[in-house]
């Protein structure tokens, strides 16, 4: 059992990204797709349309909240349980499991409890109150996505570190298994039962509960690390040791609700200014367009999380086993892998972007809304390249152990200039601003970036 990862110190560089970035990427794909297609079958169901849209998308960062927990916890462990793993300590790398498992647990609970308990006040927070058809669709479906935030937080935990234990497949089945359960129940709760907000919601949370049931199979049969239940404790020691690894992943997350929080608000106040966004009727517009058009950058960053999180394994295990030479070689392939996502998805949000817009609805919407959705796809997501590569070079530092440089970058660009442009452009240019605030952010933060790749390759060319 002990050498069951040898493996990682001998194979292919290219096969073992391969095997590991594929599944994770589906796995973290599979995340991102619990909420777009919601919004999909939502934006398509005449009774609700952008109503539901922009309801949806105040809800969407609460549910982003319980996520960042949940990858804090899940990639850090990830990250710890490999280099345990590489320098042959079972031990430590089973105490870490065990910790994982309690911590969200009770993180999920916990965040329920919090979220029924001021529901009015978080919704309203994140702009739910842009008209009263917007803020009734948003408490409907926020209460249900609440009641199953501890089984969408478990499975998302348990996911890395199931990938930790040499399973990425079955961490991609588990993904893909709830996400089948929710694509096949929303369209009948939403059209044929016509259940609205509520049926959305509640296909999702049957999806999720799917995922975490799958999960609490495999902790029972991991091939590594031996569960029971005298061993599910928690041991300070290595907490201290494994959260920090997943901080990163925290910050690329709880940035979004924060700057989500900004934007949303910042649509409210500056759309209520436009002449046409200002009526009543159309209110609600800015909100929806830029809710979608943040759904499709997070089914990006959710290939670039997922690329760079599955080499987690990878470099936690070669660099407990001293193989620096492994380490920088996947880093070159990861960022160039990288680069060219960015810019294939670039060239689809510049080129075809009303037939994005299609997929959400736009065919019972106003031209308001197609002209707008057209304007933020081409603006917001200008610079795709530059944000895949910040991304993956914060996740790499942070599978290298470097978790205070790497959580000083995400904070840079995920708090500094992500809130920060967001309070800032629209106080320039309004509407425009709010579009804008990303493409600056993302230009000023790969300058920082190029520097932190530059000098991290150097030292392991240096320390081979």
């Amino acid at each position: 059992m002990e050498n069951g990862n040898a493996f990682l110190v001998e194979e292919k560089i290219g096969v073992l990204m391969r095997r590991y970035a594929v599944p994770c990427v589906i796995s973290l794909l599979v995340g991102a797709l619990y909420n777009i297609v919601d919004q999909i079958f939502i934006a398509n169901a005449s009774y609700l349309g952008s109503f539901g849209n922009a309801a949806n998308t105040v809800v969407f960062p609460l549910t982003v909240v319980a996520l960042a927990i949940s990858v804090m916890i899940g990639d850090g462990c990830c990250a710890y349980v490999s280099i345990c793993l590489g320098a042959k300590s079972r031990e430590n790398a089973q105490k870490s499991v065990a910790g994982a498992v309690i911590l969200t647990i009770a993180a999920g609970l916990l965040l329920t409890v919090l979220y029924l308990c001021f529901q009015e006040a978080l919704l309203t927070f994140f702009g739910g109150r842009v008209n009263e058809e917007t803020f009734h669709h948003s408490k409907e479906y926020f209460f249900y996505i609440t009641l199953g935030l501890p089984f969408y937080m478990f499975g998302q935990a348990m996911n890395p570190v199931i990938r930790s234990d040499g399973s990425p497949k079955f961490a991609m089945a588990s993904g893909l298994a709830g996400a089948a359960v929710n694509i096949v129940l929303d369209p009948i709760f939403i059209f044929a039962f016509r259940w609205g907000m509520m049926g959305a919601a509640v296909a999702t949370v049957l999806g999720q509960i799917v995922t975490a049931a799958m999960a609490v199979w495999y902790l029972c049969h991991m091939k590594t690390i031996e569960l029971s239940r005298k061993s599910l404790r928690l041991d300070g020691t290595v907490v201290k040791r494994f959260l920090p690894l997943g901080v990163c992943s925290f910050l690329s997350q709880i940035s979004l609700v924060a700057a989500m929080a900004a934007i949303n608000n910042a649509l409210q106040k500056y759309g209520a200014m436009d002449p046409i966004f200002g009526q009543a009727e159309y209110a609600q517009i800015p909100m929806a367009v830029v809710g979608i058009v943040m759904k499709f950058f997070q089914i990006i960053i959710s290939v670039v999380i997922g690329m760079a999180a599955g080499c987690i394994p990878i470099v936690g295990y070669n660099i407990g086993a001293g193989r620096r030479d492994r380490a920088r070689t996947l880093f070159y392939m990861l960022l160039a892998a990288e680069a060219v996502l960015g810019i294939a998805a670039l060239l689809v949000v510049e080129l075809l972007p009303r037939s994005l817009i299609r997929l959400f609805g736009a065919a019972n919407e106003s031209r308001y809304y197609t002209e707008f959705a057209v304007k933020a796809f081409r603006v917001y997501l200008c610079l795709l390249p530059m944000a895949c590569i910040n991304k993956a070079a914060f996740i790499y530092l942070q599978a290298l152990g470097k978790a205070l440089l790497s959580t000083a970058l995400s904070i840079v660009r995920e708090v500094v200039f992500g809130v920060g442009f967001a309070l800032l452009l629209p106080r320039i240019w309004g509407l425009n601003g709010v579009l804008w605030s990303m493409p600056v952010s993302d230009a000023l933060t790969f300058l920082i970036s190029a520097a932190a790749i530059f000098f991290t390759l150097r030292e392991l060319s240096a320390k081979d």
